[in-house]
């Protein structure tokens, strides 16, 4: 194998007469796991000869499924059940826990650091000789005075659990007061950016809310103050603008606060300041204005676009200074460029849709090119279908578009986006898992207990201590030696 002219790998190690291709995955999440899953089912036999090998190299040892961490916040999914461990299914492949520091694809290969966070640096060097990037997309963020000091975050499982025992705690405290202000506050849930991620959290966490302040004496739903702030004129942006105006008046009509055309100018103190001049107080602020590539790309000599991704042929493979594929290099989901035919070349926008799509096509790609080069014949360009988006609005409740242009709203649309998303799921036992979640939910009702003191597991242990002394509570000073 090692001697082929034209091969996509460069230096290849040589494990008896063999010589072993070595693909590295930078990035487990929903593109890197998707095409580490295809390049297992397609490249099987030579991974059992010892002719290829996998690594995936990601800083947790799961991949998330973040279409339904709104029904993770409202308590519909089990936390577990949307987050796929990479190791089970991925047994042909090598899987690193370990934060990508540095690419230099100049000498092939990858730095990383295998330290969990506070710990000691665990440097790492990983050779290879195929790089797919797919590193995936952090919270975009700005700077808005008082964000981060109580802004909350909606991008992985830790956020969606951390969010609803927040609101049901501020219901609880609201119940308690006997401050008027503080209540209100409590009271008032407001969500930045008006996309599928903040429109689906925000109305599947004010359906939870309505069926838990049942259980308050003193609290009613419409008590509650649930704002959406939208910096655009139009919620939905990438949804059809007949659906998009669906979802407006319904949420209009469960009592939702839309601002259009508006945007938070700060959060300090607690108190949030709107660019249409209002001002009220919150406790709860979540941050669901976008994403942008991981800035672990700045650390690459990758060609980059204007925004951070991995600039890319139609093909997936990265550009090169003179316009053409760089030998070695392909990427896909949200850190890649890869042009849009739809959109007149404009990239794909950041969506789970385009990276699963995007990873069966690479992996398609790679395996023709480890034996024909970067320029072999039969390399096909990504040429996404229609959209079928879709975004549960709560229980019974969703809007969704086929591929054919149809549009449907309501329970239609809720089965069809519940079929969408559990087809979608990358293992077939989590699929079973989600499937049983929802029939228990039709069964019983949701279950709305804060478990708040997960966030600081060792507090009860910390309060039998006397803070400053070390000394457990209680205890009679020590007598001097």
């Amino acid at each position: 194998m090692g001697g082929a002219p034209g091969r996509e790998a460069g230096t290849k190690r040589h494990i008896g007469r063999r010589c072993t291709i070595r693909i590295l995955i930078a990035g487990g999440g929903c593109a890197g796991m998707a095409t580490a899953l295809h390049l297992q089912r397609g490249l099987r036999e030579r991974l059992r000869r010892g002719e290829v090998e996998i690594t995936v190299v990601e800083p947790r040892a799961y991949s998330t499924y973040h279409p339904l961490l709104a029904e993770v916040a409202a308590g519909s999914i089990d936390p577990r059940h949307v987050v796929v461990p990479l190791r089970r299914v991925l047994p042909d492949c090598r899987v690193l826990t370990a934060r990508i520091t540095r690419i230099e694809h100049a000498a092939r290969r990858v730095l990383a650091d295998a330290a969990g966070p506070g710990e000691p640096p665990a440097p790492l060097e990983v050779p290879y000789d195929v790089l797919v990037v797919a590193p995936g997309s952090v919270s975009r963020t700005a700077p808005v005075p008082g964000l981060a000091e109580h802004g909350i975050g909606f991008s992985t499982v830790g956020d969606a659990v951390h969010l609803r025992n927040h609101v049901l705690e501020q219901l609880d405290l609201a119940s308690a007061t006997r401050d008027p202000a503080l209540r209100q506050s409590a009271l008032t849930f407001v969500f930045v950016g008006a996309g599928y991620a903040g429109v689906g959290a925000l109305a599947e966490l004010e359906d939870m809310a309505r069926t838990a302040v049942r259980g308050h004496h003193n609290v009613r739903a419409e008590d509650l103050r649930w704002v959406l702030v939208e910096a655009t004129d139009r919620i939905l942006a990438e949804e059809s603008p007949e659906l998009a105006e669906h979802t407006l008046r319904q949420l209009r009509e469960r009592g939702v606060d839309i601002r259009l055309r508006t945007t938070l100018e700060s959060a300090a103190g607690g108190i949030a300041a709107l660019s249409d001049g209002s001002r009220f107080g919150v406790r709860t602020l979540v941050w669901t204005a976008g994403v942008r590539p991981s800035p672990m790309l700045r650390d690459t000599d990758l060609p980059l676009d204007t925004l951070g991704r991995v600039r890319c042929l139609a093909t997936l493979q990265a550009v090169g200074p003179d316009g053409r594929a760089l030998p070695g290099v392909w990427a896909a989901g949200d850190g890649a460029a890869v042009p849009d035919p739809n959109a007149d070349g404009a990239p794909c926008a950041p969506n789970a849709q385009h990276a699963l799509a995007q990873a069966a096509l690479l992996a398609r790609n790679i395996a023709l090119a480890l034996d024909g080069g970067p320029h072999a014949p039969g390399l096909v360009a990504y040429r996404p279908v229609p959209a079928a988006c879709s975004t549960s609005l709560g229980l019974h409740r969703a809007v969704a578009h086929t591929r054919r242009g149809g549009r449907l709203t309501g329970r239609r649309a809720w089965w069809l986006h519940r079929a969408r998303h559990l087809r979608r799921l990358p293992s077939a036992e989590r699929r079973v898992r989600v499937l049983m979640d929802w029939v228990l939910l039709g069964v019983f009702s949701r279950e709305v207990v804060s478990l708040g003191t997960m966030a600081h597991p060792r507090s009860t242990l910390e309060g039998g201590f006397d803070s400053g002394t070390g000394r457990p509570a209680g205890a009679e000073p020590e007598a001097p030696q």
